[in-house]
Parts: C-alpha cells; structure tokens; sequence
C-alpha cells in the first residue's frame, strides 16, 4: 500500500497522519469507465458531422477530430487526477475517506454506526484486479460510504477487521 503524506491543512483530517493511496490499477479502471462515457458523445459529432452539420463551413471530420482529440486528453489526464484525489485511513474505530477534485469530501466512519458491509467488483473492475468496500452505516444521510480501488484482499482484510471491531464492541 501507499501512502500519500497529506496533513491536516491539505486533506481534513485532525491528527495529520498519512493516507493510504488506492491500488495503482484503479488509473485503468477509471481510464476505461471515462473512455466508455466519452464514446456515446464522440460518436454524436461524427454522425452530425456526416448530417445536419453539412451546411456549414465546418471542414468535414474536422468536429470529431476535435472531440475525439479532447476525449483522449480526458481519458489521459483526468483519471490520474481523480485517483491521486483519493486517500484513506484506518484507526483502531474508524475509517477515514478523502475524495474529490473541485468539492473535497471528507468521511469519517466510526465502525459502531456500520450496519453491514459489502465487497462489489464490476467486469472492468474483476480485469484490473481491485474491488469496492461499501460500507452501510446507520442513519440517513450519506448511508452508503464507498471507498474504490482496494485489492479483493485488501477489501476483504478491511471487511473482517471492521466486523470483528463491531462484534467486540457489542460485547
């Protein structure tokens, strides 16, 4: 696991301990789910660009070139941005979450408010090798906390250890 030595000016968190990054093959994960959204709209320019778009002074294929040439440096650049965003930690009763690029979002979960927990791997996911804990807390908002890009090892160490934490304080 990395860590990334963010404190607590930087990431929110009030002891300025160090996070532990995401598995490095959650970049693909993200590259290909942003390649797949941006296809739908790539294709749109290039069937106007045959059509409705004719009539203008436009050089023809020169709109999708354009938009496929911005999707590439999306599928590029921002994914490695998104993932470096991400950051979490453990305590003996709670997990820290940090995520987000333009709105930073700060989550702690105390272990004693999780009602249960699940491990989900999509198809792009299972290929690259790393799953998502979720975990369902009591309450309403923000009831469902996810934290991506976990080895299915590391997911299922987290799962364990947080259960273990919540059956011992119920003791």
């Amino acid at each position: 696991m990395q860590t990334d030595e963010t404190s607590d000016e930087a990431g929110g968190f009030h002891d300025g301990a160090a996070l532990t990054a995401l598995d490095p093959r959650q970049r693909t994960v993200l590259r290909v789910r942003f390649a797949v959204a941006l296809l739908i709209p790539v294709i749109a320019v290039a069937a106007l660009d045959i059509g409705p778009i004719r009539e203008t002074p436009v050089p023809q294929g020169l709109a999708p070139a354009v938009m496929a040439l911005l999707a590439l440096i999306g599928v590029i650049v921002l994914p490695g941005r998104r993932y470096r965003a991400w950051g979490y930690r453990e305590s003996a009763d709670e997990l820290f979450i940090r995520h987000g690029l333009f709105q930073r979002v700060t989550t702690v979960i105390p272990f004693g408010r999780v009602q249960h927990i699940d491990i989900s791997q999509g198809p792009v996911e299972r290929s690259c090798g790393v799953a998502t804990l979720s975990l369902h807390t009591a309450g309403t908002r923000s009831a469902e906390v996810s934290l991506p890009g976990l080895t299915r090892t590391d997911a299922e160490r987290m799962r364990d250890r947080i259960r273990a934490q919540i059956r011992q304080d119920l003791l």
